[in-house]
C-alpha cells in the first residue's frame, strides 16, 4: 500500500519531500555531533577555545566543496552527487571513535563530513531547478530547507537523552543509520527529470526582455532547448556570475543567516548550560522551540511569497525583498537581546524569534537563485552557500574566543557581559545585509 501511494505520488513532489527528509537527517547529524561533543568535551576539561576550534572544523570542508558541487551536480547529475556524498558522511559518522583528546582523528573526520555534505545543498537546488516550476519554487525550496529546522529541532529534542542514557558515541550510530537509511529510499525512488519540468508556469515571472531574446537566440545556435535541457555542452558563465550584484546581495544575506544560524546552533547548548547554568536533559522540550519555529516560519514565508507573485499582489522582486528585510530585521533585535533574559524562557523566547524570521527571509535570499539563474541554480547556491559556510568558520571560532577573552577579563560565562557580543554581531551583520539586497538584489532572470 505504501509503495503504491509513493508511485501514484507525483514526481516533483516525491522529489522534494525527499529533499526535506535529507535536509534533516544533515541536521540531525550536525546538532547531534554539537551536543555529543559538548558534553565529552566537557567532561575532559577542554577549553572553550579548543572546543570553537572542532565545532568549527566542519565548516572548512564544507566550504571546500560548495562550488566543486555545484559543478559535478551540473555535469552528472544533482540525484547521484545527492547519494555519494550521503554514503561518504554516513559511513565517516559510523566509524568515528568519540575521544575528546584525540583531536587529529576528530579533525579529519569533521572535514570529511564537511566536505561530503557540502556537496548536498548545491546538488538540491539542481534537482529543483529541474523539477520544480517557478510558481511552485518558494514552498518548494522552504520546505527543503525547513528540514533543516525539523531536523535541529529533533536533535536538540531526543540527542541530549541518547547522550544520558547511552553515551556521546551512541549518537554517531544512530546518525549513520539514519544516513544509509535514506539513502536507500533516495536510490529507490528519485530519478532524473526525461525533460525539464521547470519551465512550467513560466509566465507567472517577469523576466528581462532584451536578456530573454538573447538566451533564446543563443539556445538556438548552441543547441540547447528554450527550457534548459542541455543538448549540447555549454560553459558556465563564471565571470556574469562572480560580476553580478544580484549574486553578490545572497552572498552577503546567506553570509549573514548562516552566521547567526551557525553560532546559534553551535553555541546555545554552552548557552543553556553554563550562560543559565541549565541542564539540556531537564529543560525538555522547549530546547528545540528555536528550530521548530524556524521549520514553522519557513513554510509560512514560502507559503506567502508564491500566494504574493501568483496573485500579482507584489512582482517577484519586492516579494523578496519584503520577506527578507522583515525577516532580518526582526531577527536582529531579537539576537541582540538574547543575554538580557536570564530564564529559560526567555533565552528560549528571543532564540526562537530571532531564528524563525531568520527563516522567514530565506523566503527572500535563499529562493532568489532560481529565480536570476534557473538553469545554474546549483552554481549559484554553492558560490553563496561558500560564503555561508565561512560565516560557519569564522562565526563559530569566533564565539570561542570571545568566550576565552570573556574569561581571562575576570567574567563569568554565566554573565551576561561575556555573551552580549556573541549576539550583537549577527545582529549586526543582519541589518547590514537587509540594506544590501533591497539596494542591489532582483527577482528577475538575469542570465540564463
Amino acid at each position: 500500500m505504501t509503495t503504491m501511494k509513493i508511485k501514484n505520488l507525483p514526481v516533483r513532489y516525491l522529489i522534494v519531500l525527499l529533499t526535506f527528509i535529507c535536509t534533516s537527517v544533515c541536521y540531525i547529524e550536525r546538532v547531534g555531533f554539537s551536543i555529543a561533543y559538548t558534553v565529552a568535551a566537557d567532561a575532559a576539561g577542554v577549553s572553550q577555545s579548543t572546543k570553537g576550534t572542532i565545532l568549527s572544523t566542519f565548516y572548512y570542508g564544507y566550504a571546500f566543496s560548495q562550488v566543486p558541487g555545484g559543478y559535478f551536480a551540473q555535469k552528472i547529475g544533482g540525484r547521484k552527487v545527492l547519494l555519494l556524498s550521503f554514503l561518504l558522511w554516513s559511513s565517516t559518522c559510523a566509524l568515528l571513535p568519540l575521544d575528546p583528546n584525540r583531536t587529529l582523528i576528530l579533525v579529519t573526520a569533521r572535514l570529511l563530513v564537511g566536505v561530503a555534505q557540502g556537496f548536498i545543498f548545491p546538488s538540491i537546488h539542481t534537482v529543483l531547478a529541474q523539477w520544480v516550476p517557478p510558481h511552485e519554487r518558494s514552498r518548494s525550496v522552504s520546505l527543503t530547507t525547513s528540514g533543516m529546522y525539523l531536523g535541529a529541532a529533533l536533535g536538540m529534542l531526543f540527542l541530549p537523552s541518547l547522550v544520558k542514557f547511552k553515551g556521546p558515541q551512541s549518537v554517531f550510530i544512530a546518525e549513520a543509520f539514519l544516513g544509509f537509511v535514506w539513502s536507500m529510499i533516495w536510490f529507490r525512488y528519485a530519478s532524473d527529470p526525461k525533460a525539464s519540468a521547470s519551465g512550467a508556469g513560466e509566465s507567472l515571472l517577469p523576466v528581462n526582455k532584451k536578456l530573454d531574446r538573447k538566451v533564446s537566440d543563443r539556445n538556438v545556435e548552441t543547441g540547447v532547448e528554450r527550457n534548459g535541457v542541455k543538448k549540447t555542452g555549454v560553459g558556465i558563465p563564471w565571470g556574469k556570475i562572480m560580476t553580478s550584484l544580484p549574486v553578490w546581495a545572497i552572498v552577503v544575506n546567506n553570509f549573514t543567516f548562516h552566521y547567526a544560524l551557525y553560532v546559534l546552533m553551535n553555541w546555545l547548548p554552552t548557552y543553556f548550560e553554563l550562560g543559565l547554568k541549565l541542564s539540556l536533559h531537564e529543560m525538555g522540550s522547549s530546547k528545540m522551540l528555536p528550530y521548530l519555529n524556524m521549520f514553522v516560519f519557513s513554510n509560512i514565508g514560502g507559503v506567502v511569497a508564491d500566494y504574493l507573485i501568483t496573485r500579482r499582489i507584489m512582482s517577484v522582486t519586492r516579494t523578496r525583498k519584503f520577506l527578507n528585510t522583515v525577516g532580518f530585521l526582526v531577527a536582529s533585535f531579537a539576537l541582540v537581546v538574547i543575554p538580557s533574559f536570564r530564564t529559560s524562557a526567555g533565552a528560549v523566547f528571543c532564540s526562537s524569534v530571532a531564528l524563525g524570521f531568520l527563516a522567514l527571509g530565506r523566503a527572500g535570499f535563499a529562493v532568489n537563485h532560481m529565480d536570476i539563474a534557473p538553469r545554474y541554480a546549483g552554481i549559484v547556491m554553492g558560490v553563496s552557500n561558500t560564503a555561508g559556510t565561512l560565516a560557519g568558520i569564522v562565526g563559530v571560532d569566533l564565539t570561542g574566543k570571545l568566550l576565552e577573552a570573556a574569561k581571562a577579563s575576570d567574567l563569568d560565562l554565566s554573565s551576561p557581559e561575556s555573551w552580549r557580543a556573541v549576539f550583537f554581531i549577527p545582529g549586526l551583520l543582519c541589518v547590514f545585509s537587509s540594506v544590501i539586497f533591497v539596494l542591489f538584489s532582483t527577482g528577475e532572470r538575469i542570465f540564463d
